[in-house]
């Protein structure tokens, strides 16, 4: 998949409050803007035009744009966050969107999480989370059939979202925890498994000839230069705090 655009958005100065399990300590907001633009850097280094959002100060988890919308090539479907907390995230993002897709909804009940949703050439993953539910799923993979593109669900158990321990390399290659293993679903890939200490490190984001992976995860970044794949290595810590990662930062499309 070739992809031309990002929407992301800045964290505000509140961007501490928001939801986190990590127990890493509070993020310091000086050194994560800093991150954020490198990061935005990045993403156009790999071609992409980078639309900036200003923050969402309603939301303090609002720089983790991936999650309030799924963007495909032909259809743009905003999310139903599964925390009610960050519900209303997604009706800020639907105004940049419609500027380049047409654009359908998650409908209650249903919740959709877009960290849940790992798309792989015209095939969508799609995880059973916490924050994903079946109804959401059904419909999501309902909409997903009218463009021609199939679906398979997948079950999350230990991390927040599928993308947290479950992303595409390209070229039919996954990067997977190894609780994603044995899942039928994923037989016809070659799956590549994180080591477990480094299991943040399966965060990685394929931008067309790149490949943006997290500082700090030597054992991971040494399986990942053997697949001659340029690597954009970026330090995330100030996000890992709250719980996100690369793919999260960002739509892509």
């Amino acid at each position: 998949m070739n992809f031309s655009n990002a929407i992301v958005r800045k964290p505000g100065i509140n961007y501490s409050e928001g939801i986190t399990t990590s127990g890493l300590g509070k993020p310091d907001i000086t050194l994560a803007l800093k991150q954020h633009e490198v990061y935005c850097r990045s993403l156009e280094k790999c071609g992409l035009f980078v639309e900036k959002l200003e923050p969402a100060f309603s939301f303090p988890d609002a720089v983790f744009v991936e999650d309030t919308a799924i963007v495909t090539e032909n259809i743009a479907v905003i999310a139903r966050p599964g925390d009610p907390r960050r519900r209303g995230e997604e009706n800020t993002i639907e105004k940049a969107l419609k500027k380049y897709r047409t654009v359908v909804r998650i409908k209650e009940p249903g919740t959709v999480d877009g960290g849940d949703i790992c798309q792989t050439e015209d095939h969508f993953f799609i995880g059973i989370s916490g924050r994903t539910n079946h109804e959401g799923a059904r419909q999501l993979k309902s909409i997903l059939s009218q463009y021609g593109y199939s679906a398979s669900l997948i079950e999350v158990h230990h991390t927040l979202h599928l993308k947290s321990g479950f992303n595409d390399l390209g070229n039919n290659r996954l990067l997977i925890h190894e609780q994603f293993l044995d899942n039928p679903a994923i037989k016809n890939f070659e799956n590549i498994i994180v080591p477990e200490k480094e299991a943040y490190a399966a965060n990685v984001v394929r931008i067309n000839d790149h490949l943006l992976v997290s500082d700090g995860f030597p054992e991971t970044l040494s399986i990942l230069k053997q697949l001659n794949i340029p690597l954009i290595v970026l330090d995330m810590s100030e996000f890992r705090k709250m719980d996100g990662g690369l793919s999260c930062l960002s739509l892509r499309f």
